[in-house]
């Protein structure tokens, strides 16, 4: 090779590995707090950085003798946001959800699950239907 040819591809070399070490080591813009914040961000909040949304953590409601262990559970939604929980219960009944009229048995020992979306303002109930018992309140804002 040449000297022209060798300076050429010296330079080429300099050129990608310049550009390789910006690739590796450039930060976004976003400091190590930020991105430590985006790692550990809880379930169901949204990352303002990317704008994605982690699914939130179901709630899980115990029924212990036919009653909510702890009392009656409260979740609250926003309109159009997915409503989401659990019932665990040593009792065989029929779990209501009011006002969105959805019915679901459940067996002794055994559980169900709702997932539905928030399309209703208001607040709700949900009761063991054949024993009368309140289990959710569940309020869903506009």
């Amino acid at each position: 090779m040449n000297s022209n040819t060798t300076r050429v591809v010296a330079g080429i070399v300099i050129v990608v590995v310049a550009v390789v070490l910006f690739v590796v080591l450039r930060d976004d813009g976003e400091s190590a707090s930020e991105k430590s914040d985006q790692a550990t961000a809880p379930a169901g909040s949204t990352n303002t950085a990317d704008n994605t949304v982690t699914k939130p953590e179901i709630t899980t409601i115990v029924i212990k003798n036919g009653k909510p262990v702890g009392g009656i559970a409260e979740l609250s939604y926003n309109e159009g946001e997915q409503v989401r929980f659990k019932v665990d219960s040593d009792v065989s009944d029929e779990v209501h959800m009011h006002g969105y009229d959805i019915m679901k048995d459940v067996e002794a020992g055994g559980s169900v699950t709702f997932d539905f979306p928030a399309t209703i303002e208001g607040i709700f109930e949900a009761e063991l239907e054949d024993r009368g018992e309140q289990i959710l309140e569940l309020t869903v804002n506009p």
